[in-house]
């Protein structure tokens, strides 16, 4: 079992991440390039970049959304994915395994913090699976990663929460980590496939979609001609 747990913390971990990497880094240039491409055949290439600017913060801080629209859900959400972020990018144990790897380590949470974190998080995915069940409109518009990946994504948390804060003997703490450790690596893994890959575009959302979304240059007069309402008053 030991030796398992070390092929999955080594070789099976870097294999993973570089997937990930490798996948997000082709995602984000794709959808990069296909953006300027949109922008060069555009007729209207004026941009609003303090729209952008700030349709930008607002959708990474949605703030104002979150009381008005659905507000337990958004709540609910906005706190999932603060745990979801913030404790395997600042959990002790994390930097630690980075420091003895590659010798670099960050600002670290307090260990009750982690654990808060770690609950909330747990709490968030199970809160928005029932919620995704019980709601009529979202069934409709769910597919089957939509419901699987919330209980993947607290899979690492809750094996994660035994092992560092529960007393279990060695064989249950090594399998444990095990699910835990591999559960980590098949996120990672399966990121660049999934509708998640887009996180790396957050930053840019606004600016792609303002570059993306422009048509090409005479398309107007060709859809008022199929339309037959070519000269007609707007």
């Amino acid at each position: 079992m030991q030796e398992l747990l070390d092929f999955a913390r080594g070789p099976l971990f870097r294999l993973s991440f570089i997937i990930m990497i490798l996948g997000l880094i082709r995602i984000f240039i794709l959808d990069v390039y296909n953006a300027i491409k949109a922008y060069k055949r555009a007729g209207d290439k004026r941009l609003a970049w303090g729209d952008a600017i700030i349709k930008t913060l607002r959708w990474i801080f949605p703030i104002r959304s979150a009381f008005t629209r659905r507000p337990i859900y958004s709540v609910v959400s906005i706190l999932f994915h603060i745990g979801l972020i913030l404790v395997p990018i600042f959990l002790l144990a994390h930097i630690q395994l980075w420091k003895s790897g590659i010798g670099i380590s960050w600002w670290s949470l307090p260990n009750n913090w982690a654990v808060m974190l770690t609950l909330m998080t747990i709490a968030g995915a199970l809160a928005l699976f029932l919620g995704r069940i019980g709601n009529k409109g979202a069934r409709m518009l769910s597919r089957k990663q939509d419901y699987l990946w919330p209980l993947l994504l607290i899979l690492p948390f809750i094996s994660g929460y035994f092992c560092a804060n529960t007393v279990l003997s060695p064989q249950a703490y090594q399998f444990t980590m095990l699910i835990h450790v591999l559960s980590g690596e098949l996120i990672l893994s399966l990121l660049p496939f999934t509708k998640i890959a887009h996180c790396v575009l957050v930053p840019l959302s606004q600016f792609i979609i303002a570059l993306a979304w422009k048509f090409p240059a005479h398309v107007d007069d060709e859809i008022c001609a199929s339309l037959n309402k070519k000269g007609a008053p707007v």
